[in-house]
């Protein structure tokens, strides 16, 4: 059975609202806002479940491949 490749969130700054959905959301208290501009997340702490991303209002949390 072939290993499953961690995953990441990701989020597009760019189009961000902060509006802190996705904060609330993380279990591992992984997302945070960036100066009230973005969500930004630790990939240190980041599991990828995925969470963030249904919560997001602005669709902008994607769930990635982590790079190894």
């Amino acid at each position: 059975m072939a290993k499953r490749m961690p995953k990441k969130a990701e989020v597009d700054e760019n189009l961000c609202v902060a509006c802190g959905c996705c904060v609330k959301v993380c279990p591992m208290a992984a997302v945070s806002v960036y100066k009230g501009l973005y969500a930004q997340v630790d990939t240190e702490k980041c599991v990828g479940c995925g969470k963030c991303a249904k919560e997001c209002p602005a669709t902008v949390i994607t769930i990635m491949e982590a790079a190894q």
